[in-house]
């Protein structure tokens, strides 16, 4: 089959591999669509992945075309939506019902072959079926989603909060998506990509700024989240959080990143930093949100290209033109 492969630190390439067998509890999946992300970004750049070669990919969807013998749960010709988490369930963080912390953490797509391919294995448990209205193609969306569920049930959010996120890519927007359904009294987008501040104001943001001093609002914001990764937002962001409010490290940051923090200030003023990592028992909760239109993928998906095109896709990415991007195998 064809699969995009990144083949070594900065080099990624289209070619031929072998196709996929199932295990026994395994699926294999038919691609329809695979989403770009800062984590393909990441793993391209020797973070994330243990050991290259691998299929990157996480972001995935499509028809099942073969099931291992032990599969009863789902059919071949079903449409579903692959969870990329594996975890071990032995250790530690597994067993206290935190597995996205698992000691053995591996994903599809990052520590084993992904979606970014024809076709893709997936274990059952992995796999939610698709209602007959939601495409395919469209459903790669839930697991980006899936991962700012996560962030808002870290975040426990109270009603009539004043929220700030910082960055409108895909996963900015998502966030500011979530945040509506939540009840924040005011949602504000900062970015220096003027496309993507278009695409906040699309959604019902309530501000959208170059710069956070560019907003009104000197007491700060309840909930300050970073969906950038890049330090100088994060270190802006910090310096934003209200009275008793919370700053929440979502976007992925590199290794080497580095901020300072005030501890006088975090004790004095009751500051909460926290973090949201990957997807937990939030797969499913984002499949059925996702059934419901909370988005309109048109608006989400800029770009959809063929699978030859993956690694100019990963440049478009980087260079942070379009929104959500697609390869199609």
């Amino acid at each position: 089959m064809k699969a995009a492969v990144i083949t070594g630190v900065g080099s990624v390439e289209v070619t031929t591999v072998d196709d996929p067998r199932c295990g026994p509890r395994e699926v294999v999946v038919d691609v329809a669509a695979c989403g770009l992300c800062g984590t393909d970004l990441h793993i391209l750049q020797g973070e994330f992945a243990p050991t290259l070669p691998v299929v990157p990919g996480h972001e995935f969807a499509g028809t099942i075309v073969e099931i291992g013998s032990q599969v009863n749960e789902l059919k071949v010709g079903d449409r579903v939506a692959v969870d990329p988490s594996l975890y071990c369930y032995e250790c530690r963080m597994c067993r206290a019902g935190k597995n996205n912390l698992c000691e053995r953490w591996a994903a599809i797509g990052v520590t084993t072959s992904g979606g970014a391919a024809e076709f893709a294995v997936a274990p059952v448990a992995n796999c939610v079926r698709l209602p007959d209205h939601v495409r395919t193609e469209d459903a790669a969306l839930i697991e980006p989603l899936s991962c700012a569920v996560r962030g808002y049930d870290v975040l426990r959010s109270q009603l009539a909060s004043r929220v700030l996120i910082y960055g409108s890519g895909t996963m900015g927007l998502m966030m500011l998506q979530l945040g509506k359904l939540t009840g924040a009294s005011s949602i504000e987008v900062v970015d220096l990509n003027a496309e993507r501040l278009e695409t906040a104001r699309q959604l019902g943001v309530s501000a959208v700024a170059s710069s956070a001093d560019e907003l009104d609002r000197p007491e700060g914001w309840d909930v300050v989240i970073d969906a950038t990764g890049n330090e100088k937002a994060i270190q802006d962001g910090l310096g934003r959080v209200a009275k008793g409010g919370t700053f929440l490290q979502f976007g992925v940051s590199d290794y080497s990143a580095r901020v300072t923090i005030e501890p006088y200030k975090i004790y004095n003023q009751e500051i909460t930093i926290t973090g949201s990592m990957a997807v937990l028992h939030s797969f499913e909760r984002a499949a059925d949100l996702f059934a419901t239109g909370v988005l309109d993928p048109s608006v989400f998906i800029s770009d959809r290209v063929p699978l030859d095109d993956y690694a100019g896709a990963l440049g478009q990415f980087k260079a942070g033109k379009g929104r959500k991007i697609q390869v199609l195998p």
